[in-house]
């Protein structure tokens, strides 16, 4: 029976080995579909430990401009023994697979739509190197979807040639591969399901960024001149990124680097060389995931209670412990919130897109020193490490903001200072910087007991006034931190998330309303401390879905911690973890789960 074209509005899946190349072959796919001005978002699921084992990447094309996961899957590219019956298996009736010819699925779902192809055939006719044989054969599916899908031969070339644009053995050996694969698809094999592509206009202007990159560049526009990191998956592309936008761009006119750049012996050590450059004004930062923030909570508390600007990236992974190093989760909002022992309380970011990475990348150091207190930036892998459309990013809206600092003549005027007085009301004392040439501008940098001039004190009423003042800072700095942003007015169901749940919120607020007539409002926070906008969206709905991407439902915990006691039964968890980039049909299903109990 003939079906509906269905264009520009289906997700590929490809099913290869960690280590084969792959990850060229698909970016040059993904590249190729948004040359052609459609929608697209690339993930990539790979394992944790050795070359070898199985990998898969998922590019999901959306005409609406949908850039969350799509659970299900309508084309697979079948690459791997290890998978393939499974990979077929896990097939839909009306889905279609391209496998490499030996590879043959021996019992396929009926309604499935097969193709084969010798690719190692195809990518001999391409490459007379044997050795080279198995770095690209790969290219050769590109070419073959090319042909199956409608995708413009032209527009693969240009994607192969920017991909290699340094290796011209390279570009040439791929560019035969992807041709030899479109040739042999085109030969060899007779259409027969209804996904294909054509071009349309939903990409001006657009480009194509993962988070962590994004992040970096942020932070070299938020002026960051030091960075001490350790290496963990999922955070250090984002180090790796700013390393090398500081060393383009951290130069003075004699050509000696105006940075610094520490890889430390573990996490511990990275954020103590953060501490210690922001207590000397610079703009230091680090990034980690989850078991280093765990590694760095000494060093967070004694930021918080000695009062020391720092940035801290946490690119988020599922825990607990190790847990699975290359899957995507959030959970680790409760454990930094509260990072550390004592009445700490730390503030977060929660950057939900590519631009957002970069804006909250500058914004950051604004903030840490605004409130002298370290910020930590918590993103996840599949913002960080998966390739998003996004806009063009906005450049800061002003001069960088270094807080309360008084230099020497502000001290010649006041003839000295109370370092943890609060003489503004707000809670942030005003500070001084090394090297300030005056005999009043020294203090003590304490993490124990210190009145108002940091002098030791084990005084209760002194003690409980610190803590109190500390907690005042925190509170009065809610509107200072980034606002949390609205969709929608009057519906009396709402929806809050924070970070990359977005897009799967944004999908599945559509499908609510055209699937079962349910408006939705909805608001993400970008924030916590939550700003005082989030408790006046709670108050002006009957139930509020919280969308968290964790077992425990953090980010409603949080909430309840923070809205008075009334609201707090207006909160309906809608929390999922299994390890995968949240997708829309989850968040949809989670709703009307409880709007449809009895």
């Amino acid at each position: 029976m003939q079906r509906e074209p269905v264009v520009n509005d289906f997700a590929i899946r490809v099913a290869t080995q960690n280590g084969s190349g792959s990850q060229s072959s698909n970016t040059v796919l993904l590249r190729a579909l948004f040359q052609m001005g459609i929608p697209v978002s690339g993930k990539n699921l790979f394992p944790s430990n050795i070359a070898g084992l199985p990998t898969w990447y998922t590019i999901r094309l959306s005409r609406r401009g949908y850039v969350a996961r799509k659970r299900e899957v309508d084309l697979l590219v079948a690459m791997n023994p290890a998978t393939v019956a499974e990979d077929v298996a896990a097939l839909r009736p009306g889905a279609a697979v391209l496998y490499d010819a030996p590879l043959r699925p021996a019992a396929p779902p009926p309604g499935l739509v097969a193709y084969a192809l010798p690719f190692d055939q195809l990518a001999a006719a391409a490459c007379p190197e044997a050795r080279l044989r198995k770095l690209v054969k790969n290219m050769c599916y590109v070419g073959a979807l090319a042909s199956l899908l409608g995708i413009e031969l032209e527009e693969v070339e240009r994607a192969v040639g920017r991909q290699f644009a340094e290796k011209a053995r390279a570009r040439e050996l791929n560019l035969a591969a992807a041709r030899a694969g479109f040739e042999g698809a085109r030969a060899g094999l007779v259409k027969e399901d209804p996904f294909r592509v054509e071009r349309m206009d939903g990409n001006r202007g657009k480009l194509l960024v993962d988070g962590n990159t994004a992040g970096a560049a942020g932070s070299l526009f938020g002026g960051v001149t030091v960075l001490a990191w350790y290496p963990i998956t999922p955070s250090s592309s984002l180090a790796e990124a700013l390393i090398g936008y500081l060393a383009e761009h951290r130069r003075a006119k004699d050509g000696k680097a105006t940075y610094a750049v520490v890889q430390a012996e573990d996490e511990l050590a990275a954020a103590g060389a953060v501490l210690g450059a922001g207590w000397a004004g610079a703009r230091a930062m680090t990034a980690t995931s989850g078991p280093g923030v765990s590694l760095m909570s000494e060093f967070a508390g004694l930021g918080y209670y000695a009062e020391i600007p720092a940035v801290i990236w946490d690119v988020q992974r599922a825990g607990p412990s190790t847990g699975l190093p290359t899957r995507t989760a959030q959970g680790d909002l409760l454990s930094t919130a509260f990072l550390s022992h004592g009445d700490t309380r730390q503030v977060l970011l929660l950057p939900g897109t590519a631009e957002e990475c970069f804006e909250l990348g500058w914004r950051a150091f604004d903030v840490a020193e605004a409130l002298q207190t370290p910020v930590f930036v918590l993103s996840d892998l599949d913002l960080g490490m998966n390739v998003w459309t996004a806009s063009p990013f906005a450049y800061p809206d002003g001069p960088i903001r270094r807080g309360k600092v008084l230099a020497k003549e502000d001290l010649d005027r006041l003839g000295g200072f109370a370092r943890y007085g609060d003489v503004d009301g707000d809670g942030v004392g005003w500070r001084t910087l090394p090297g300030t040439p005056h005999p009043a501008a020294a203090y003590f940098t304490r993490g124990t007991g210190h009145d108002d001039r940091s002098a030791y004190s084990e005084d209760p009423g002194t003690f409980e006034r610190n803590l109190a003042r500390l907690s005042r800072k925190l509170d009065r700095a809610r509107e200072l931190l980034p606002a949390p942003l609205v969709e929608g007015a009057g519906a009396e169901v709402g929806i809050v998330a924070c970070g990359s749940s977005h897009h799967a919120v944004v999908e599945a607020r559509d499908q609510l309303r055209e699937e079962r007539g349910l408006e939705t409002d909805y608001l993400r926070v970008r924030a916590w401390p939550f700003a005082g906008a989030v408790r006046d969206f709670v108050a002006a709905h009957r139930r509020v879905y919280v969308v968290d991407q964790n077992r425990d439902g953090q980010l409603a915990a949080l909430l309840k911690l923070d809205l008075p006691e009334a609201l707090v039964p207006r909160l309906r968890g809608a929390a999922h973890l299994d390890g995968l980039p949240l997708d829309a049909r989850t968040v949809t299903e989670l709703v009307l789960a409880q709007e449809d109990a009895p």
